[in-house]
């Protein structure tokens, strides 16, 4: 157990809380440190900070003491569960935990108790993890904040009157306050990168299809959406690199036909990179502090003697780029619309201008969208894909924003899609958020994002590692280098 003198008690445990989940696994394996003592320690830090962060939204905390109990048992025989073992976790409310409610942020779904875990929960659990909880969400993870009418809103521990992100902000919010050492979130439209970057933690948004997403559905829906992934959440590169490799591989209905195996990173060394770099664009433009520390990550890179190219682009327009992503999202996530709500769509479509290019009137229209249609847009899709892989014949990585400001002040007035956030002192539309989603994410293509420092205002901020197809580690491994000798996680004030 922990040998400490009473005046180094405090800080030491302190520090305990914003360790890397390897670290602490890696203490756990050599006896400095037991599975239940470590979850009471994350326990009473969850009854210290989550009232005013409200990250944690459902607590099973004595399931949680009877398993850290049986792993100290289990170590005790000398038996080890995984590389996560006994390391506390809490998961994203939108994944089934057997007997507790998966509601996504929905009041007709309050009732609604999982009777067996998401694929992805059993999958940590056996790589040895200890679950103790979930974390906050918007409304059917459709929002960039996460507030919902069944549990209320969860706020940034870098600043309480500032969004975490959604629609994985409370795992992002719980990871940064030292409240749980691993977590898992899902990315359609940025929510793995998003709160990643508003809370300074490191977030996966792994391949599409690398990670089965079966129990992370709505009540009732069993088919995987399109664009849509689960993905893992850490204070680490290496946490994410466990977590992946736990989540990852086909599930065992298509386990009998075919197995994955992710490439391990060709290159060990920052100078052994080439990357293009994409700090703005016209469509999406980037608040200064988000761009200035961007900037200074290439500053420190070329300094390293990675190969840079600013101009470099798969060969696709960005701005169609965009708009076949936006309606393909919608698309995708018109199969969890109520028939109310898609037939009050088809009336706002008839009454649409044909030239009315507004979000909201590309939503209404991906929403009701014809299947020949979505076929024609499927294939520009996979015309862009074809050139992301040509482009990373001779490029690495891609770098670039993974939102278009820092964290943003809370505001639930009017629809979600419909808001505005300040950039450059400049109201501009949440959904150019999109942009940096879309620009890859539609083509299936993994991306890290890593934390890179705070903005004029102390705001954390984010770079996105995007790379070719299952290379993964690869985007993982550069996020790592980046931790190692330019930027690593660093509490928020108050909270270490």
């Amino acid at each position: 157990m922990l040998q400490r003198t009473k005046s180094s008690a405090r800080s030491a445990q302190t520090d305990l809380a914003f360790w890397s989940a390897k670290r602490l696994a890696a203490h756990i394996r050599r006896r400095k440190i037991g599975c239940l003592e470590l979850l009471e320690h994350h326990l009473t830090r969850v009854e210290q900070y989550n009232p005013a962060l409200n990250a944690i939204v459902v607590a099973d905390f004595e399931r949680a003491r009877k398993r850290a109990k049986a792993a100290d048992r289990a170590l005790a025989r000398g038996e080890s569960w995984g590389p996560l073992h006994g390391v506390p976790m809490t998961i994203k409310e939108s994944y089934d935990v057997a007997g507790l409610p998966t509601t996504w942020g929905a009041p007709e779904l309050k009732d609604n108790i999982a009777a067996k875990n998401a694929l992805a929960v059993d999958r940590l659990l056996g790589a040895g993890a200890v679950l103790l909880g979930k974390t906050n969400v918007p409304l059917m993870l459709a929002d960039w904040q996460s507030y919902n009418a069944v549990y209320g809103v969860t706020n940034n521990p870098w600043d309480l009157a500032r969004v975490p992100g959604g629609s994985s902000g409370g795992s992002a919010a719980a990871l940064a306050a030292g409240l749980s050492a691993i977590e898992a979130g899902s990315d359609i439209g940025g929510s793995i990168r998003v709160p990643a970057h508003y809370c300074g933690i490191y977030g996966h948004k792994p391949t599409y299809g690398l990670c089965p997403p079966r129990g992370h559905a709505v009540a009732g829906r069993v088919a995987a959406a399109d664009i849509s992934v689960i993905g893992p959440m850490a204070r680490s590169a290496d946490d994410l690199d466990i977590a992946l490799a736990a989540m990852a591989g086909p599930d065992h209905i298509d386990g009998a036909g075919y197995q994955v195996t992710l490439k391990a990173p060709e290159k060990t060394e920052l100078r052994q990179f080439k990357v293009a770099v994409m700090l703005d664009h016209p469509s999406a433009a980037i608040d200064r502090g988000v761009r200035g520390r961007l900037q200074a990550l290439v500053d420190f890179l070329a300094a390293r003697k990675v190969k840079i190219s600013d101009g470099a682009r798969p060969a696709i327009d960005p701005d169609r780029a965009r708009q076949v992503y936006v309606a393909l999202l919608h698309a995708a996530m018109s199969g969890r619309l109520p028939q109310a709500a898609f037939e009050q769509n088809l009336k706002a479509v008839r009454l649409l201008a044909p030239d009315d290019r507004s979000h909201t009137a590309q939503m209404a229209r991906a929403n009701t969208l014809h299947h020949r249609d979505w076929l024609g847009l499927n294939e520009e899709r996979h015309r862009m894909r074809l050139a992301w892989a040509e482009f990373f014949q001779d490029y690495d990585l891609l770098l670039c924003p993974p939102a278009i400001s820092a964290a943003f002040r809370h505001n639930h007035e009017g629809e979600p899609f419909g808001r505005m956030i300040p950039v450059n002192g400049r109201p501009a539309p949440v959904t150019d958020q999109l942009f940096w989603a879309g620009y890859s994410g539609a083509s299936y293509l993994p991306s890290t994002v890593a934390p890179i420092g705070l903005d004029a205002a102390g705001l954390p901020v984010g770079v996105q590692i995007i790379g070719p197809q299952f290379g993964d580690r690869t985007c993982i491994a550069f996020a790592k280098l980046i931790e190692q000798e330019f930027h690593a996680f660093a509490p928020p004030p108050g909270y270490a």
